[in-house]
């Protein structure tokens, strides 16, 4: 029987690579894109469940995650990819800036892991998938886009919180914390940049996929540095 994943964010450039392999693998998606109008760009298929979600509001994405286990049954996994970047040091970081990346940030991962995480819990199985960030973890890089940084590391606690929650359980959680990586958008908006040296979507699409199957099993309190060149 074909595991079930829940990819967040699943129209992005990550997102698009991380949806083609799990199909390929065999997995059931239940995929989430930010409106209606973003369902359309998704290939079809009859492995992949496309639905409109807005993950920043508490009560939809937890109606969300209650309907998908009442379809689905069991949801074995969850790749956590809604988010956004914006640049700042602390002179130009106001509050508001703050509310916009944590709500876009953390807030969207922790109210699609918070009824998730009970899920896996009570049926002791279950792997979960965060994206980090390196200036969430290295200041040297965080200082010019701190309200991004600090959003991102709340992330990467909450995965380390569910961890230590989960201990003696099949249930994990893990942070993957890349480079830059190599999508249309950020190739774009870095047109001088060495490509090559940058993240693959499609390597850091197989990394997530072994976190997700029996390869990853043993795994516990993950966090991969995923920087290639970068």
């Amino acid at each position: 029987m074909p595991k079930n994943v829940i990819i967040t964010g699943a129209n992005g450039g990550l997102g698009t690579a991380l949806v083609n392999k799990f199909l390929k693998s065999g997995f059931k998606i239940i995929a989430t894109v930010f409106s209606e109008k973003h369902i359309d760009t998704m290939e079809k298929n009859d492995h992949l469940d496309v639905q409109a979600v807005d993950l920043s509001d508490e009560q939809v994405a937890a109606d969300f995650a209650a309907a998908a286990i009442e379809k689905y049954g069991t949801i074995d996994a969850v790749i956590m990819l809604v988010g956004g970047f914006a640049a700042g040091g602390i002179e130009k970081t106001t509050g508001d800036d703050l509310d916009k990346m944590f709500s876009l940030n953390f807030e969207t991962a922790y109210y699609t892991a918070r009824p998730l995480f009970e899920h896996m819990m009570n049926k002791n199985s279950g792997r979960l998938v965060f994206v980090g960030a390196r200036p969430a973890v290295k200041a040297s890089d965080g200082k010019n886009m701190l309200a991004y940084a600090l959003s991102k590391s709340l992330v990467i606690k909450l995965a380390e919180l569910l961890n230590a929650a989960a201990k003696g359980k099949n249930v994990t959680a893990s942070v993957f914390i890349p480079s830059t990586i190599d999508t249309p958008a950020n190739r774009s908006s870095m047109p001088q940049a060495n490509f090559e040296d940058w993240v693959k979507p499609e390597q850091l699409a197989g990394l997530m996929e072994m976190a997700c199957t029996e390869t990853g099993a043993p795994l516990r309190e993950n966090i991969f540095k995923v920087y290639g060149n970068a």
